[in-house]
């Protein structure tokens, strides 16, 4: 058994009732192999957690380089395939490393927004997702979080139908323009299921 697999079937036995968390759309998510860039919204600290014990692959999240720095959380993160980014700037190396990960075939977790939103509500999305959807030819499939993180209160993870990629790789659209429409399908899946 992985260090991955061991965790994520620890927290699953711990978050899952905590949060009464309720997946949705799980038959949207491809189960085959094949790279897929999974775009989510950021409401709470715990969402790479949530919406990694939510699919039915392992996910490779890009964390903030902050987290990495503490002591033991560091280690930890890194072994449940994580692996940093730094925030507010053109971060190369993270960006080589997921393009790699989408093109060995694994799941690329990401959340454009960038950073948590205070309010809860769906903020912008950075050009990063567009990149990574344009420059591979992975699966996009948005996913949507909505809370509230309150102990035992319904808390779900909806999976939306992976996003027609291909005419907007042909006709080389912009990774702004891409993330825009990610963000959108994100935005629909949080009204439709509030």
């Amino acid at each position: 058994m992985t260090f991955y697999t061991f965790a994520r079937s620890v927290v699953n036995a711990i978050f899952k009732p905590w949060y009464r968390v309720q997946v949705i759309g799980l038959e949207n998510f491809p189960s085959n192999e094949g790279g897929i860039l999974l775009c989510s919204n950021h409401i709470n600290n715990f969402d790479p957690i949530i919406v990694g014990i939510s699919t039915p692959r392992p996910v490779h999240f890009m964390a903030k380089e902050e987290l990495f720095q503490v002591p033991v959380l560091g280690g930890i993160v890194r072994k449940c395939n994580a692996f940093p980014v730094k925030r507010g700037m053109s971060d190369r190396e993270a960006l080589r490393k997921g393009l790699n990960v989408l093109k060995e075939g694994h799941v690329l977790g990401l959340f454009p927004e960038g950073t948590r939103s205070k309010t809860g509500e769906l903020g912008k999305g950075l050009a990063g997702a567009g990149f990574f959807a344009l420059k591979t030819d992975a699966m996009v499939v948005p996913c949507a979080v909505i809370g509230p993180y309150k102990s035992f209160k319904r808390l779900k993870v909806v999976f939306g139908k992976p996003i027609e990629m291909e005419s907007l790789r042909q006709e080389k659209a912009s990774a702004e323009h891409v993330t825009e429409l990610i963000m959108s399908e994100i935005h629909k899946l949080i009204k439709e299921h509030r």
